[in-house]
């Protein structure tokens, strides 16, 4: 084999890289602040892709690969670090894609989460949703406020994730964490056995169908304080998509239940910085009497409006928040227009005298 897994993880942790793609047909690939680069050697073959995936992946998974076409698993690599896996097939040969999941737990303050957000994780109940696109740090927030949990209260945490990322230890909390398919079989199955668990706090690593948004929403409603994602950008969207996973005869229902249940929606991305490093600008809704109103009358178009208004209170929109890394030199324009959800207010408030003219 030209390749040995060992030292590609080693490449990928001294680069700093974020992921490590393996495909036929070209030499083994790391992901370095946001760009693909190629490193020096051969193309991998398909035997070469083959036994690189044999040599991490448990046979369990094998047996999914073989069976469904692709599969998902952690992987720790010594004590130096840890990586989520995804192994996948393709034109008939293997490929896999190898996500470094940073040792230490970023704080709050260093994802730049306002501090507002410590009041929503001390709630006793409700469900905080975070959302975003692949790769936009999801996983890292979520660790960050559960972390926080954990060292500044006590109860049971339970989280069910596929695969688990972080590891967290037990502080002033007690943590369970399960994996779908190795100790739970299904999400939601996940969610309907933790809370026979006597848990506080319930963490949900995707909601993807309809049976696990309705455990999760059921959870919250029941006295749990339930994190959520989804893969949706903005608050107002990302209602839109919990309501559209349910027939049109039950929405009127789940309404009512939302409008109660959510706590908040925290929409990020994650942006290349000026100097090649990553930033997550966020949109932050909190519920509010208003919002809960806009949500039961089926008018969450106007959602965006309220954020807008709701500064007092923590709220931004995801244009405000950045502008405002915009303005402190952290991000460049072109970065700012890639993300920005209304592209022609945002060039305006960039280039004010251009607008003027």
């Amino acid at each position: 084999m030209a390749y040995e897994i060992n030292q590609l993880l080693e490449a990928m942790i001294e680069n700093g890289a974020s992921d490590l793609h393996l495909h036929v047909g070209r030499a083994p690939s790391l992901r370095v602040s946001g760009s693909v680069v190629s490193i020096e050697g051969p193309a991998l073959t398909p035997e070469d892709t083959q036994a690189l995936v044999a040599s991490i992946a448990p046979s369990d998974q094998l047996e999914r690969l073989k069976r469904d076409g692709g599969c998902d698993f952690g992987f720790s690599f010594h004590k130096k670090a840890r990586f989520r896996v995804n192994v996948y097939r393709g034109k008939g040969v293997l490929g896999m894609v190898l996500r470094l999941i940073p040792s230490a737990i970023f704080t709050l303050e260093q994802l730049r989460l306002p501090p507002m957000i410590k009041d929503l994780l001390r709630r006793p109940r409700g469900l905080i949703l975070v959302t975003g696109p692949t790769g936009s740090g999801k996983s890292t927030t979520l660790a960050s406020m559960v972390n926080w949990i954990n060292e500044n209260e006590d109860g049971h945490i339970v989280t069910i994730e596929d695969p688990i990322e972080y590891y967290h230890a037990h502080k002033g909390c007690v943590v369970t964490q399960r994996e779908v398919h190795n100790d739970v079989p299904t999400f939601a199955e996940g969610v309907r056995a933790a809370l026979r668990q006597d848990p506080d706090v319930i963490l949900i690593g995707e909601m993807r169908d309809l049976e696990t948004i309705e455990a999760a929403v059921s959870a919250a409603e029941t006295g749990h304080l339930v994190f959520g994602t989804l893969h949706t950008t903005g608050a107002a969207r990302t209602v839109d998509r919990i309501l559209d996973a349910f027939p049109a005869g039950a929405r009127d229902q789940i309404r009512v239940q939302l409008a109660s249940s959510i706590v908040s929606v925290i929409s990020q991305c994650l942006l290349r910085t000026v100097d090649d490093k990553r930033v997550a600008a966020y949109e932050i809704m909190v519920r509010t009497d208003g919002i809960a109103a806009k949500i039961r009358e089926n008018k969450t178009f106007q959602i965006t409006s309220d954020i807008e208004t709701g500064g007092g209170r923590g709220m931004r929109t995801l244009d405000s928040d950045l502008l405002a890394l915009f303005n402190q030199g952290k991000v460049s324009e072109e970065e700012v227009m890639n993300y920005c959800q209304d592209s022609e207010m945002m060039r305006a408030r960039l280039n004010p005298g251009a607008a003027k003219k």
